[in-house]
This record gives structure tokens, C-alpha cells and sequence, in this order.
């Protein structure tokens, strides 16, 4: 159906041919143009007048505009300077929003003012995971987030340990929050519409971020997925001498077999094989390069 005048009645399509804006698949865009889908994303949100909310990827801002009279203050991330001009139209009424220019996975979080308590996000598929863990470790006061990415991403983020798609994401998104797959997103809600289906899914935060030594385990521990986790940590880049031997035992520890797979290893049984092993130990199996 169109508006008065010809144009597209959804507020995405209106601003595509408004502004002449074409998708950039370089940057895996698309646009959601089913309104109703707001609403799902506002209500798993939670929204309200005291929260302050990081929108990752404002698009066209049919999101941000439905977020920003819902919330005490709306940061907007958008990496394509190409949609600022439709993006500085949606929030223009919204004195309470700050547009941000900037790549999501780059942007200084701990410098966002005022610090988010919730995130909201409709993520490009190939830095989804990326963004959400970092920031589930940079932004500390955040305690809801929801998220609409790839459905095989979602499902990793809420994958149980022993599934096949049980991974470092599960781990890491699950030791800093209870993950919940919301539901799948048909392709049709998006303009282009994506090769591959989408879903929601919602983290509520319950404790801290993965320390660096915690982190630096659970990645080395699933870099060889089919050996060992003892044998995938020896294999490590910097792997200190011994280690094999002191995973195997500090998994005996725990009640696990020797020869357990990381896929084995609960979110908990991998703090608390952390824990055994030390903080020293673990920091170097971190590959260089890495943040500290």
C-alpha cells in the first residue's frame, strides 16, 4: 500500500526513495519494513522512561524513531554516512537521542554518555556475535539486550553444551547473561530481503563479562573442536609448558572425564576450570595481538 502522494506507506520504504537511498550489500543491509516488528523489539526490550539505550545500526531510523519517546535516552550507531541524512530526520524531533557515526565495532563504548543500560540492535550477520560479546564485556550497567541477527547466530548464542553448535559465542554470551532464543524473522520483513532467515534473540545480564584469562581459555579451548579440550589449550599459541597435563587433572577435579571436549564444559565448569588453573597460565594462551 502507498501514502498519500505515491509513496511507500512503511517508513523504510518512504525513506529509501526519498533519499535515494540504495542498500549496500558490502555492508549486509537491510531494512526492516514490517512495522509490527517494532513493537515485538520495544516489548522484549522492556522500555522505559529511565533507561538508556544503545541502538546498534540505525538504518533508516524506523527503529530509532519508535525506541527514542519510550526511553530516557537513545544512542544511535551507524556506520554508512551515507544514512544520516534519513537518520537525522527520524530523531530530529527526539532531543533526547545522539547519533553516532562511527563503526559499532570500534566505537569507544565506555565513552557513550549517557553509559547505556540496554541494547537494542538489528545486526549486519558477519559482526553480529562480535558486537554483542563486546558489548556485553564494555558496558557494564547494560542488563537487557535484544537482538536481531542471523537465526544460526542466535542459535549458537542459546546453544547447550553438547549441542553441535555449542561454541566459544555460547559460552561467553552465557556467562554473562541468560540467553533466549525470542523467535525466528521471516526474510520478508526486510528490504532487500537476506539469503538466509533471521531471528530475535534477548540476553538479560547475571553477572560479568568473561575476565581476559577466561576468554583466552574458552577461544583455545574450541580452536580444534575435535580433539581434546587438554589437547585443543597445548595447541594454543604461546601455551605454557605443561599445560596438558594440569587441564587433564583440574578436569578430573571437576568431576569431568580427562579426555572431555570443550563442548562438554558448562559456561560454569569453564570458570571454575579457569579458576583452577590461574589467571598467568591462561592470559598465555591468548594469540597475540588480542586486547589485553
Amino acid at each position: 500500500m502507498s501514502a498519500p502522494g505515491g509513496l511507500p506507506r512503511q517508513a523504510s520504504l518512504n525513506r529509501l526513495r526519498r533519499f535515494g537511498v540504495r542498500p549496500n550489500r558490502e555492508l549486509g543491509q537491510s531494512f526492516l519494513i514490517d512495522d509490527n516488528v517494532l513493537g515485538v523489539i520495544a516489548r522484549a526490550a522492556d522500555l522505559g522512561p529511565g533507561d538508556v539505550v544503545l541502538e546498534v545500526g540505525g538504518g533508516l531510523g524506523v527503529l530509532s524513531e519508535h525506541l527514542a519517546p519510550r526511553v530516557g535516552h537513545l544512542h544511535v550507531v551507524e556506520i554508512d554516512p551515507k544514512l544520516e541524512e534519513p537518520l537525522r530526520e527520524a530523531l530530529e524531533p527526539f532531543a533526547n537521542s545522539t547519533l553516532h557515526l562511527a563503526d559499532a565495532v570500534r566505537i569507544d563504548l565506555e565513552a557513550l554518555d549517557p553509559p547505556p543500560t540496554k541494547v537494542v540492535a538489528n545486526l549486519p550477520y558477519g559482526v553480529a556475535a562480535k558486537v554483542l560479546l563486546r558489548t556485553l564485556e564494555e558496558l557494564p550497567a547494560a542488563v537487557r539486550w535484544v537482538a536481531m541477527v542471523q537465526r544460526e547466530v542466535a542459535g549458537r548464542l542459546a546453544a547447550s553444551p553438547g549441542s553441535k553448535v555449542y561454541g566459544a559465542t555460547s559460552v561467553l554470551a552465557q556467562l554473562a547473561g541468560d540467553v533466549s532464543f525470542l523467535r525466528r524473522v521471516p526474510r520478508t520483513v526486510f528490504h532487500p530481503a537476506p539469503n538466509v532467515e533471521s531471528a530475535l534473540v534477548a540476553i538479560t545480564r547475571t553477572g560479568p563479562a568473561a575476565s581476559p584469562a577466561l576468554s583466552a581459555l574458552v577461544h583455545a579451548a574450541f580452536a580444534h573442536r575435535r580433539k581434546a579440550l587438554a589437547g585443543s589449550l597445548a595447541l594454543a599459541p604461546g601455551a605454557p609448558a605443561g599445560i596438558r597435563d594440569r587441564i587433564r587433572s583440574a578436569l578430573a577435579e571437576l568431576g569431568q572425564p580427562a579426555d572431555a571436549r570443550a563442548e562438554r564444559l558448562s559456561p560454569d565448569g569453564f570458570r571454575a576450570l579457569a579458576e583452577l588453573i590461574g589467571e598467568e597460565d591462561l592470559v598465555a594462551l591468548r594469540p597475540s595481538g588480542s586486547p589485553p
